[in-house]
């Protein structure tokens, strides 16, 4: 089946399986999930139809409470449902998220997990109101690139039909969320090949209606409601081999294949990195770097966090671990450490317990990327370094300096490992200057008028326009998997003149790597700039001179821009 290439980022790759299998889509916009309500709302009002031939129905409610509400109600009558949502939206919804589990209604909620406004407010990504949501009931499948959040999309709902389990399909906001990447787009054919046409049926079946008479929504005495809660208990252990049935389905239809928990790496790798998200592409190549050098390390994949199949993840581990370091993207204040931590710990445990053979590795706990903040190759080599070290610390951050309770790894921020293969490009802008807008369609042309893979990541702060904006561009005949920001670029350019005085652009440029600067001024007014020469163009700080520094990269490129 032929199917065609798209440049998207990761809310449209998730938004275009969400729309085409969903009756009514009921939203309510909270960053980074907004442009998924908005790209579902644009299609059905052009009149774009769905697997079933029919429109959905896009609403929007005051709300996350109102979504959550309303979507109960729809479920209830046995449409097929969906919303997008994040961070403090998704803890608006959970009371009715409750019930929704507990009645065993299927629906899947696509979640760009967020941080938690706790000291500060934060709009950028980590997994924290996810988390905050585990105790619902709900399944929760991640995806950790692009592809993946259009694939889980679809695995996720066929597998919620079937085992009547709601489920959070979540990805990383903003890194993928926002992220563009070139990908193989499912076709509506695909679609109703992966879902069931029976359980959709019988989804209906279950809804309420006088000619099914049923009770639903009673309250219980302490006779019966201990009970009830038990009742559910094959549900859930069904879960795991429901969605593996169906990442093998899918793997046979397009050629992509999906576990419960994948391993990546040496296959006699004695330190092991266990995490999900965007961040694991970071880790398997920092693997991959590392591994070329005799280093036997690897990684574990998380996809399937709820339900958490204990036997499925401790036999993805290779036979020869000694050491496993769990990374969360979430902070939990006083506990005994964080969720995935807890999860990967007893499940080791109580695999060594039942074997008197087993041994038990050294597990550590760490955590990354908290409020979208970077997790580069560095970082990975940090954490198989402390693994590796005589005195391993534990219940660590990895990215901040903490020099107050020095519970922080220290990294070497000048390791790389990017090769020649791709080429980046970084631009940095003024917000709602158009710099945003037109790289977006600059990476979106590459790669789909070229045989290139291509990236696209755009930095902006939480006031977005008349901030800084910084446009991260890469592209090549490999395919990029680097979900972390470019610090070494062969093009970098800037739109806005008064930069030179603020930021030190050239330190991220390639040596033999080209500036553009866009400007009003003349080639001879610019080079004897004092701003220019002292602050960008020297990595000195020199003062004022009328001359280019020697160590100014080759070839400068100058652009006249009428302002």
């Amino acid at each position: 089946m032929s199917r065609k290439m798209v440049t998207i980022d990761g809310n449209q790759a998730c938004t275009h399986v969400a729309y085409a299998t969903s009756e009514i889509i009921t939203i309510y916009p909270i960053t980074p999930s907004s442009s998924m309500a908005a790209e579902a709302d644009a299609k059905a009002n052009a009149g774009q139809k769905n697997i079933w031939n029919s429109v959905p129905v896009v609403s929007q409610m005051q709300s996350e409470g109102g979504v959550a509400g309303s979507l109960h109600g729809s479920l209830t009558t046995g449409a097929l449902c969906t919303t997008f949502t994040a961070s403090q939206g998704l803890l608006l919804m959970l009371p009715n998220m409750y019930k929704i589990a507990g009645e065993l209604t299927p629906t899947v909620f696509h979640i760009t997990a967020r941080s938690i406004a706790c000291q500060g407010l934060s709009i950028f990504g980590d997994h924290a109101d996810v988390m905050a949501a585990r105790q619902t009931g709900w399944g929760m499948l991640c995806s950790q690139n692009v592809q993946e959040a259009q694939d889980m999309a679809l695995i996720s709902t066929q597998a919620s039909l079937k085992s009547r389990i709601p489920f959070m399909h979540f990805f990383d906001g903003f890194r993928t969320s926002q992220e563009i990447q070139k990908v193989e787009q499912l076709t509506d054919d695909d679609m109703r090949a992966i879902i069931d046409e029976d359980l959709v049926i019988a989804h209906r079946l279950r809804g309420l209606s006088p000619d099914r008479p049923m009770m639903r929504g009673t309250a219980q005495n302490p006779d019966v409601y201990f009970t009830g809660r038990e009742t559910v208990n094959k549900y859930y252990n069904a879960v795991p081999g429901i969605i593996q049935e169906t990442m093998d389905k899918f793997a046979d239809l397009t050629g992509r294949r999906y576990n419960l928990f994948d391993y990546y790496g040496a296959p006699d790798a004695e330190d092991v990195i266990v995490m999900m998200g965007s961040g694991a592409e970071t880790a398997a190549a920092t693997i991959d770097y590392l591994a070329a050098q005799g280093r036997k390390i690897g990684m574990v994949i998380v996809r399937l966090f709820r339900p958490f199949d204990m036997k499925a993840m401790v036999n993805t581990l290779p036979a020869t671990v000694n050491r496993i370091t769990v990374l969360d993207r979430t902070k939990e204040p006083g506990c005994a450490g964080e969720p995935l931590y807890l999860d990967i710990r007893a499940a080791i445990g109580e695999a060594v317990e039942s074997n008197s053979a087993a041994y038990m590795p050294l597990i550590l706990s760490g955590r990354y990327g908290l409020g979208s903040a970077e997790f580069t190759p560095s970082m990975v080599m940090a954490v198989f370094d402390n693994m590796a070290s005589m005195a391993p610390k534990n219940h660590y951050c990895v990215g901040p300096n903490d020099d107050v309770a020095f519970t922080s790894l220290t990294y070497d921020k000048s390791f790389n490992i990017e090769g020649d293969d791709v080429y980046r490009a970084m631009f940095y802008g003024l917000g709602s200057d158009g710099t945003v807008g037109a790289n977006k369609n600059t990476i979106k042309i590459i790669g789909t008028e070229t045989d290139n893979s291509a990236q696209g990541y755009f930095v902006y702060d939480s006031k977005k326009s008349g901030s800084l904006t910084v446009s991260h561009l890469r592209f090549g005949e490999n395919q990029v998997m680097a979900p972390y920001l470019i610090n070494k670029a062969s093009f970098i350019a800037c739109h806005n003149f008064t930069f030179l005085d603020k930021y030190d652009m050239l330190a991220n440029l390639e040596e033999g790597g080209t500036f553009l600067l866009t400007t009003s001024f003349s080639d001879k007014q610019v080079k004897s700039c004092p701003v220019l020469c002292r602050n960008s163009f020297s990595r000195k700080r020199r003062s004022s001179t009328s001359s280019m520094p020697s160590n100014w990269p080759r070839p400068l490129v100058l652009a006249a821009a009428s302002t």
